[in-house]
C-alpha cells in the first residue's frame, strides 16, 4: 500500500535569537502579501528599511526571552507533534512538519515527498482559525511550491479546526487544571487580531458586520469570518470547561496600526485587562487559542507583557493557560483531522 503523505504546517520562527536570523524571519514573513497587504514596493520599504531595521533589535531580545535549551519552542513542539502523529498514524502515513516562514521549509518538506512517490497528500496549516494571512497564505505557499516542482499530489486540505472536539478537550483540560482551583474570577481567551479589512475581504457574501450580534453566531453565511471562528472556539471551550457566559471575556492581541489608523479586531486584549481590576476583576486565568504550541506570542506577550499591565492596573494573579503543545487529546485530534 502506497504511503499518505501529511503536510503539518505552523507559522515559522527565526533559525536563532540573534538579530540577523531575527530580521530574516521579519523579512520573509512581513513580505507576504498575504500579511501586509499593501503595494509591493510600499511593503518592501515598509518591510527592509524600517521595520527590520528598526525593529529586529528589539524583536531579538524578546526571542532571547523566549529561547531555551531547546530552542524555539514553536519549533520543539512542532517536532514533538510530528513524532507523536507518525506513531500514532504508522507506516501507511508520512507526517513530517514545515514551516511556512524558515525551516524545515515547504519547500523541502514537498521534495521530500515527491522523492518518496507519495501522490496522496492531507494539507494541515496548524491554526485552529481560518485567517488569510495565515491558513491562506500557508495554502498558497503549497500550490506555488508544487508548480514549481512540477509535482501535482492529490491535496485534502484543513482549512480550520474550530469544533474538532479533541481540539477544544484538550484546551479546556489545560485550563480546568487552573479553573477548578477556585482561584480565579474571569477567563479571559486572548486571540491573535488582524485587521478588520481582512475579514471583510474574507466575508465574500457582503453580510459581515463586525459587530456581536455576527460574529458571536457561527454559521454558514460566516463561516469564513475569523472573528466568528474565535468566538466560537472561546464558547466550545467555555462550555466543555462548564463556565457560564459571564465568567468569560473574548478580545484580540497583537495589533500593529499604522498612522493610516487601519482598524484591527475589537476589543484589545490589553485595554480589556487594564479595566478588570476597576470593576473588582482581580484574578485572571487566560488562554490564547489562536496557537496550539507556546510562542511569543503566548509566552511573551499573554504570559508576560499582560500580566505587568494587570498588576499594574491593581490586578493580583494573572495565570496563562500553557498552549497544546505535545498534548495527548491534541495529538489525537490531528489524528481524526487526518483520518477525516
Amino acid at each position: 500500500m502506497q504511503k499518505k503523505g501529511v503536510l503539518l504546517i505552523n507559522l515559522g520562527t527565526p533559525d536563532s535569537p540573534s538579530v540577523k536570523d531575527v530580521r530574516k524571519y521579519l523579512r520573509e514573513f512581513l513580505m507576504d502579501k498575504y500579511v501586509i497587504d499593501l503595494p509591493y514596493l510600499y511593503r518592501w520599504f515598509l518591510v527592509n528599511v524600517i521595520i527590520a531595521t528598526f525593529r529586529g533589535p528589539k524583536s531579538a531580545k524578546i526571542y532571547q526571552q523566549l529561547w531555551s535549551e531547546k530552542g524555539s519552542p514553536l519549533l520543539y513542539y512542532g517536532k514533538r507533534v510530528e513524532t507523536l502523529v507518525q506513531e500514532k498514524m504508522g507506516d501507511d502515513y508520512f507526517i513530517r512538519l514545515a514551516m511556512r516562514y524558515q525551516n524545515p521549509s515547504i519547500k523541502k518538506v514537498l521534495e521530500e515527498f515527491k522523492k518518496n512517490n507519495i501522490d496522496n497528500i492531507v494539507v494541515i496549516p496548524m491554526y485552529p482559525q481560518f485567517a488569510s494571512s495565515s491558513t491562506l497564505s500557508s495554502i498558497k505557499k503549497v500550490e506555488s511550491v508544487l508548480a514549481e516542482l512540477h509535482y501535482h499530489p492529490n491535496l485534502k486540505i484543513v482549512e480550520n479546526f474550530v469544533s474538532n472536539k479533541k481540539f477544544i478537550q484538550a484546551f479546556a483540560d489545560n485550563g480546568n487544571n487552573h479553573w477548578l482551583t477556585g482561584k480565579f474570577d474571569k477567563v479571559m481567551f486572548s486571540f491573535h487580531g488582524i485587521p478588520e479589512r481582512h475579514i471583510l475581504n474574507d466575508c465574500t457574501n457582503g453580510s459581515c458586520k463586525l459587530d456581536e450580534v455576527c460574529c458571536k453566531n457561527y454559521a454558514q453565511q460566516n463561516k469564513l469570518c475569523y472573528r466568528a471562528q474565535c468566538y466560537e472556539t472561546a464558547r466550545l471551550i467555555a462550555a466543555e470547561m462548564g463556565l457560564n457566559e459571564s465568567q468569560f471575556d473574548v478580545a484580540f492581541q497583537s495589533r500593529l496600526e499604522t498612522r493610516t489608523r487601519d482598524p484591527w479586531l475589537k476589543p484589545y486584549t490589553d485595554v480589556v485587562i487594564a479595566d478588570y481590576p476597576k470593576n473588582g476583576i482581580k484574578n485572571v486565568l487566560a488562554f490564547s487559542p489562536s496557537f496550539v504550541a507556546d510562542c511569543l506570542e503566548t509566552t511573551v506577550e499573554v504570559g508576560h507583557e499582560f500580566k505587568e499591565i494587570f498588576h499594574e492596573s491593581g490586578g493580583e494573579n494573572w495565570q496563562l493557560v500553557e498552549s497544546l503543545n505535545e498534548n495527548p487529546k491534541w495529538i489525537e485530534a490531528l489524528k481524526e483531522l487526518i483520518a477525516n
